[in-house]
Parts: C-alpha cells; structure tokens; sequence
C-alpha cells in the first residue's frame, strides 16, 4: 500500500506529516482498512496518484477533474481555515514585488507571469480563469516548478507576478524570510482545495471518520504547524463543473 502527504511537503513540516500519518494510519486499521507503516517521501506524485496500491494522498484539483477523477476515489477537501474562505474551500494570491508601482493584478497583463505546473489549480487554472472573466490573460514568462520557486522568480526580478496557492504563501511568509520583499495584490475566486484521495472503487466515509479522529489527536504543535483544521466533503460534480484553461505556451 502506499501513503503519501506531497502537496505542502517541507523539511520543517516533515515531522509533523508524520505524527499525523501515524494517527491516521491506526485509525484506519481500526476500521479494518489496510494502510503502509509510513509516507512514503520519495514516490513520484503520478505513480502514487495512479497507483491501484494507493491508500491515502493528497492531490490538487485541476490534476482530480482533468486526470484522476475516474481512476481514485474522492475522500474530501482539505479544511486549512483560510482567511474569508469557506472551510473546503481556497483561493490563490497575485504576489509581486513590494517595490513595484503597479499595484492591481490587471495593471499585469502584459508583465512577465511566472507558474509552478500547467495542471496547477492554485498556479496556473485560477489566475487565468480570473482573468478571462476581465478580458484578458497572464502572459506565461517561466515555468517555475514550485510555487517557492514561483515566488523567488518574482523578488529576483526573473519574473512580475505569480499566483499561489494561499496555503503556500501563508509557509511561505513564515518560513522564507525573502518574502518580505514580496506583497499581495489580490485574490482569484475560491475553489475546492486540495482534497484527500484513495483507490478508486473505496467508500469515503471511513476515511473522512478516520482523518477526523487523527486531526483531533494530533498535538497542537503539529497541528499549527501544518494548519489543517478538518476534511470538508464536496461533491465530484463541484470539481468537474470548473473550466479549463488553455495550456500555457512559453
């Protein structure tokens, strides 16, 4: 079997992912579902996503409705308590440089627009959802790789503006002290956030009963250090109905 946590995967929280991992994996046990020892850190995020062997991952959601969606079965979104966002729910933030003289993400629409993935929800498919609704598109300038690297690019002058993923940026604030030369100009529309997967054909409910009970166990040091506050059930057809952008070309 094979368990994985990649989507907010750093050094600083690996601890943290793992307490959790080790509550999570008991209580899945209890209820009579099969679940490896550990994370496995090093799987290839696709292998372990498309993998029959699968027991718990976490995915974004422009790879669960372009990709997954018929392969794994959707346990439920990710709750990290964001700010003016319903739990379940997130949103991504338009980061430029704080020396910057424009200050609106349409002031950008020519600027050079740095992204992590072409298949990034958070990266990619929300700014350029955002800005269609206005009449325009982010220019792709570099694919980043990360949303750290996406960020980098922009306070290096490598690029203008980026979007990421607000659970990103908020580990990002706290954890990389080259983000102060950074700042927020906006917000896209909020979307199911990252959400918790298993091997197709399983029923969610254990799962969901099972995250809960672990998350209420962990210590609160983890728990603040991860800042995940609970699993929300959205239906599939919520994650299917969204649109898909045009793939970026550099």
């Amino acid at each position: 079997m094979i368990a994985s946590l990649p989507m907010y995967a750093r050094p600083e929280l690996r601890e943290a992912h793992d307490t959790f991992w080790e509550l999570l994996r008991d209580a899945l046990r209890s209820s009579g579902i099969s679940a490896p020892e550990v994370l496995d850190h090093e799987i290839n995020i696709w292998d372990a996503w498309e993998s029959p062997k699968l027991c718990f991952s976490q995915t974004c959601n422009f790879p669960y409705r372009a990709k997954l969606h018929s392969k794994v079965t959707l346990i439920g979104a990710a709750n990290y308590g964001l700010e003016d966002a319903a739990p379940g729910y997130y949103y991504s933030v338009f980061v430029v440089r704080r020396s910057d003289a424009l200050k609106a993400p349409e002031d950008f629409a020519d600027a050079r627009f740095v992204f992590n993935e072409a298949l990034s929800q958070s990266g990619w498919a929300a700014p350029q959802l955002w800005a269609e609704k206005r009449g325009f598109s982010f220019k792709p300038h570099i694919k980043s790789g990360a949303h750290i690297a996406s960020a980098r690019a922009v306070a290096d002058h490598k690029a203008d503006i980026a979007a990421l993923d607000a659970v990103s940026w908020r580990l990002l604030r706290k954890l990389e002290d080259f983000t102060k030369d950074l700042s927020v100009i906006g917000r896209t529309d909020h979307t199911p956030a990252l959400s918790f997967i298993t091997r197709s054909g399983e029923d969610p409910e254990p799962y969901r009963v099972a995250f809960t009970k672990s998350l209420l166990e962990l210590p609160n040091i983890h728990k603040t250090a991860l800042g995940l506050c609970g699993i929300v059930a959205i239906p599939e057809a919520e994650y299917l109905a969204l649109p898909t952008p045009e793939a970026p070309i550099i």
